[in-house]
């Protein structure tokens, strides 16, 4: 089926940023209303173990709304009652989701049952120790959510990284397949629990729907998210693959709901929802963290902004291009630098390692924005100032921008 509609790169940023929540209106006091109808729109928040500034969930909010309470996601994601709003699952990623796409993951739980779109190891794990599921699921049963520390009968030193201890296993293989669920956490440690315990009774008792259907609602929430992307893009966003993706893709553009386009510079024929409205302009500045829904598809981010990002903690010190934790700066409709920042909280300052420029660089008034959302950031994490640290150039012109706010 031919392409519809044509846009331009530029009109393919604005339609994805404003998409993304970026209208430039912050309220002047955030609300738990505020934050539950953004994560409605994003759809999902990623979760990372990573606290160099904050942990990534709290930051997409924070580059949206402003400055934030973080009991609010904290309250909707693990509160009891019906303050909770959201679930934890594999959405992108470890994920944070609104509890009305809890219905649209079914279908994955009970791939992962049968061993299937889960990772190799934890397959393996599901159908060779039934044993150790069924008794790390009794104890749940028996007392309530729980960590795997609580249930680990290991001896041995855990090694690094994902050297889990059966218990671990048992727990996350019985997460991927919906058998329990996470109900709070402790420090970063997740709390499983039974669904029944944790999920609300309206949610679970919903009728699941069928893998299509279910595959069919993700990417078309995708699209809303995204504004406009490819197919890559859209499946991207829920990890989908390619072979559930594609054939849903074609039934939503033959049932009207999805069109496809073109945009300027891209190979990838592109989809986005019918009758899309382009903003005139997009006026925003935002820090962004590593694992924004704006910039987590990388090769999107180079189409639409022009932008190569790649996070560097894992690269050597010395081979390092930008800086370990790096927060790629909104300014308008550029992604206009890079910031190296880490909040060093036993000195009360929120520590700029590094300043990058992007091509053709920042005006006054973008660095002055810039300087503001440094400002800002501190202030919400309960810092006292804004330390700068980076020799370049462009720190220099930011810390005299810091200066014509009151920052010293």
């Amino acid at each position: 089926m031919p392409a519809t509609v044509s846009f331009s790169l530029k009109q393919a940023r604005r339609l994805a940023l404003a998409a993304q929540g970026f209208n430039g209106r912050q309220p002047p006091t955030v609300k738990a209303a505020h934050v539950h109808r953004l994560i409605e729109r994003l759809g999902v928040l990623q979760i990372d173990s990573v606290n160099a500034v904050v942990r990534s969930h709290y930051l997409p909010l924070f580059s949206r709304l402003g400055p934030y309470s973080s009991d609010l996601l904290d309250q909707a994601a693990w509160s009891f009652g019906r303050r909770r709003s959201l679930f934890e699952y594999w959405g992108h990623e470890a994920s944070l989701l609104p509890l009305s796409m809890y219905p649209l993951l079914g279908w994955r739980m009970q791939r992962a049952r049968r061993g299937e779109d889960i990772y190799q190891q934890l397959a393996r794990f599901g159908r060779e120790q039934q044993d150790v599921v069924r008794r790390v699921l009794s104890s749940v049963e028996e007392q309530g959510a729980l960590g795997a520390g609580s249930l680990s009968t290991r001896e041995d030193k855990a090694g690094p990284w994902w050297d889990w201890s059966a218990e671990k296993h048992a727990l996350e293989w019985l997460f991927a397949a919906g058998e329990v669920t996470v109900a709070g956490r402790r420090g970063f440690e997740r709390l499983y629990d039974l669904p029944e315990r944790v999920i609300p009774s309206s949610i679970l008792q919903q009728a699941l729907p069928g893998e299509a259907e279910a595959q069919r609602g993700l990417l078309l929430h995708a699209a809303q998210a995204l504004g406009v992307g490819s197919e890559k893009d859209l499946r991207d966003y829920f990890r989908l693959n390619p072979a559930d993706a594609r054939p849903r893709l074609a039934e939503l553009v033959e049932a009207g709901q999805l069109q496809m386009c073109e945009v300027a510079g891209w190979r990838q024929v592109a989809y986005c929802l019918p009758e899309p409205k382009v903003p005139r302009k997009v006026v925003a500045s935002a820090l962004l963290s590593p694992f924004d829904s704006l910039i987590w598809e990388r090769s999107r981010t180079e189409r639409l902004f022009d932008f190569r990002y790649r996070l560097e903690i894992y690269t050597p010190q010395d081979k390092r291009v930008y800086g370990y934790y790096v927060l790629p700066f909104l300014h308008n409709e550029r992604i206009a630098a890079r910031v190296d920042l880490r909040a060093e909280r036993a000195a009360g300052q929120l520590a700029v390692h590094a300043v990058h420029e992007e091509e053709p660089g920042l005006d006054e008034e973008g660095m002055l924005a810039l300087a503001v959302n440094l400002r800002q950031m501190a202030d919400w994490l309960g810092l006292e100032r804004v330390q700068l640290n980076c020799q370049r150039e462009s720190a220099a012109r930011l810390r005299v921008a810091l200066a014509q706010i009151g920052c010293d």
